[in-house]
């Protein structure tokens, strides 16, 4: 991804606030996990979205003041003995080269308070003053500890209880939801990569014992190609594919059951999330080949029925219905409303930076957005789960899988296990 990607995001949001108004997001911070080793440090998405940077304590400043445009960058300042145990931060010409913000915007941390006070202290002395603060302000209460922009808020609305704090969250969802053209580019890598893994765990099911087998043959393709997991893998075999968020990933595989695999990588920050289910045997059963074409079905119906427009709520309908009566003819149910017993989750999620990228149920699909279409079966009384997952771009009239050249059809996946 180039600057002007991230100069451009900046500029969004410039539009989005309101005139005489700071934004102000931050990377977030390392935790520690003992007493001198800390956990892998994850990004917040938003920043990143603006920035390009992936290093913790970092912040950006967006300024709009009398319709004019300023920008601003805090990092930290290199530590030259620091950076012999865990390597060098950022200068500000590297900085500026990632995110395109000129090098003459850019401040050690150690000028931010000052810098702040520069806008902020005309709400006492000038009838031209700054006259609100956005945050990113996440509704949940995900965070163990708080962060940056928490603690910022707090003691604005001590030090300036005229100053009006506004989250700037909600508007953050409304433009990731939209990809542009490289960002579909990326997740579509990311698929590409994902697919290879999976093929390389099918064409290795001789070998598979155990789940840890599987991980251990997807993760060697991840690696090999610079990647990492965007989630946890789910690769569950038998009554284990019933549970939707199995991580364990260490039971023996029967050599009669289904393997399911749910799984991504990232390309750049930017996720994949696809699910396959084959039979490590290299044939489907009887019984499998009918639970499995009856979520095959529903899949491609679901992904041809989602474009602009069309809401989750109308989706996830369709696809209960569906799959409602792919049940009764299966002689799992003999009511629809008995369905939840072998389907309990909703049909997808939107894609992005997150593996869930935020989205807005209640606006619908729009074009430019990537969503999962992902129905399933979960039988456990039969030791059968079944999922389907593919990522979709949605266009005006119609959608686009992207993970299209992933094998799905029975016919296929027994010819490639066959060979």
């Amino acid at each position: 991804m180039n600057a002007e990607f991230f100069t451009k995001n900046r500029k969004k949001v410039f539009d989005v606030i309101a005139d005489n108004s700071l934004a102000l997001f931050h990377s977030g911070y390392e935790h520690f996990k003992t007493a001198d080793a800390v956990y892998p440090f994850v990004v917040n998405h938003n920043f990143f979205y603006l920035t390009g940077i992936r290093q913790a304590n970092v912040v950006v400043l967006i300024v709009k003041f009398n319709h004019q445009y300023d920008e601003w960058l805090f990092i930290d300042e290199n530590d030259p003995i620091l950076a012999k145990w865990v390597g060098h931060k950022l200068s500000k010409e590297e900085a500026s080269q990632i995110s395109g913000i000129p090098v003459q915007k850019i401040r050690y941390n150690v000028d931010f308070t000052n810098l702040m006070l520069n806008y902020m202290q005309p709400l006492r002395f000038s009838e031209h003053v700054i006259e609100k603060l956005y945050l990113d302000l996440e509704y949940r209460n995900l965070p163990l500890y708080n962060t940056f922009a928490l603690d910022f808020a707090k003691k604005v609305k001590e030090d300036y209880p005229a100053l009006e704090i506004k989250n700037i969250y909600l508007d953050m969802i409304k433009l990731r939801m939209i990809k542009e053209p490289e960002e579909v580019e990326l997740i579509r890598k990311s698929i590409v990569t994902t697919k290879e893994a999976i093929y390389n765990v099918m064409k290795n099911r001789h070998n598979l014992q155990t789940e840890c087998d599987a991980e251990g043959y997807f993760g060697f393709v991840l690696t090999k190609n610079g990647k990492k997991n965007s989630f946890g893998n789910i690769i569950a075999s038998g009554k284990n594919a019933t549970v939707l968020h199995y991580e364990e990933n260490n039971s023996p595989i029967e050599k009669d059951s289904l393997l399911l695999m749910d799984v991504g990588c990232y390309t750049e920050n930017y996720s994949s999330d696809i699910t396959r289910t084959f039979p490590v045997s290299g044939k489907f059963t009887k019984r499998q080949k009918e639970v499995y074409e009856v979520v095959l079905e529903v899949n491609k119906k679901c992904i041809a029925f989602a474009k602009a427009g069309v809401t989750w709520q109308e989706i996830n309908d369709y696809a209960k219905e569906l799959l409602a009566e792919g049940c009764i003819r299966l002689g799992l149910i003999k009511e629809k409303a008995e369905l939840s017993r072998y389907y309990y989750h909703s049909i997808g999620h939107s894609l992005g930076l997150d593996v869930h990228d935020p989205s807005l149920m209640s606006l619908g699909l729009k074009e430019g957005m990537v969503i999962t279409i992902e129905p399933g079966l979960y039988i456990a009384e039969e030791g059968i789960g079944v999922r389907i997952e593919d990522n979709i771009l949605i266009l005006e009239k119609e959608s686009r899988n992207l993970s299209e050249d992933i094998i799905k059809e029975v016919a296929d996946i027994e010819n490639f296990l066959a060979d």
